[in-house]
């Protein structure tokens, strides 16, 4: 006797143990009466899709993702590129590479003389430098304008100043170090183009960027030291100095600032930086 087939899912596990040997022709038949029949309106299975089931149709492969460029190497190629200070600071204002600049209302790149045998290097914009565009102008810098003057240095004849970041870190926090290796190719080309005779780094993060140092800044302030960068033709003499932010806190240490001041006007003299008369 021959019994319904069963639903082609049960049949196809009966079937295989049939064909692996495991089951005689009267144990099919058993296994056949054990399930129950397939509906008589079912459907022949089928592996090639119905209307009712059509088979999935593939869409036009989406293009690769394009990685976008290393801002690093960017920025070196940016900087590379421009041939004069000028030309530098509209490259800086027109760099897109560093996620500084998204929050920040304005690019701050320099102030003072382009031809300044003096450069300043700063941490980065405070709230009032990205308000104006301009490094140095809050407090700090107002106080820090006072204390060049003793020594007969000023931004409008001798005195060039920048920062390692050229846009405000939002509220004040400390630049990341991938922000500082962003915008560090930019400022190795400023001080390739602008060759000064003296640096002077601002306070702790300034001078451990620029000298790459680990000490903190009370250990390395008033000292001469010695900047060196590749295309350079000779190391440059560095002072580093107390950040003017940090002596409007410190009143205390104004006298420490002031003896670093006396160290910096004597190596202008020393190296021909024509200073005025100071206060």
């Amino acid at each position: 006797m021959t019994h319904p087939r069963p639903d082609p899912q049960a049949k196809s596990l009966i079937d295989f143990w049939a064909d692996a040997g495991a089951l005689d022709p009267e144990e099919v038949e058993a296994h056949y009466a054990a399930f129950p029949a397939a509906p008589a309106d079912a459907p022949a299975p089928s592996h090639s899709g119905t209307p009712e089931s059509p088979a999935p149709t593939r869409g036009k492969r989406p293009e690769p993702r394009r990685l976008s460029n290393n801002p690093i190497a960017e920025a070196r190629q940016l900087a590379a590129s421009a041939t004069s200070l000028e030309a530098l600071k509209r490259t800086i204002e027109q760099f897109e590479g560093c996620p500084l600049k998204q929050a920040a209302r304005n690019t701050v790149v320099y102030d003072g003389s382009t031809d300044a045998p003096v450069m300043i290097v700063g941490e980065a914009p405070g709230a009032e430098e990205d308000a104006r565009g301009l490094p140095f102008v809050g407090r700090a810098g107002q106080l820090l304008d006072r204390m060049l003057a003793t020594i007969g240095l000023s931004r409008e004849t001798n005195v060039y100043i920048t920062n390692c970041i050229y846009w405000r870190p939002p509220g004040n926090r400390d630049p990341s170090p991938a922000e500082l290796q962003i915008c560090a190719p930019f400022l190795a080309r400023q001080i390739e183009l602008k060759a000064p005779k003296l640096l002077l780094t601002a306070g702790k993060f300034a001078t451990q960027a620029m000298l790459g140092v680990e000490d903190g800044i009370m250990r390395l302030r008033g000292r001469k030291l010695w900047f060196k960068q590749a295309g350079l033709p000779a190391a440059i003499p560095c002072i580093p100095m107390l950040h003017p932010a940090y002596l409007l806190r410190r009143g205390p240490d104004k006298a420490r600032a002031w003896d670093d001041l006396l160290t910096i006007a004597a190596l202008c003299d020393e190296l021909g930086v024509k200073r005025g008369e100071g206060l």
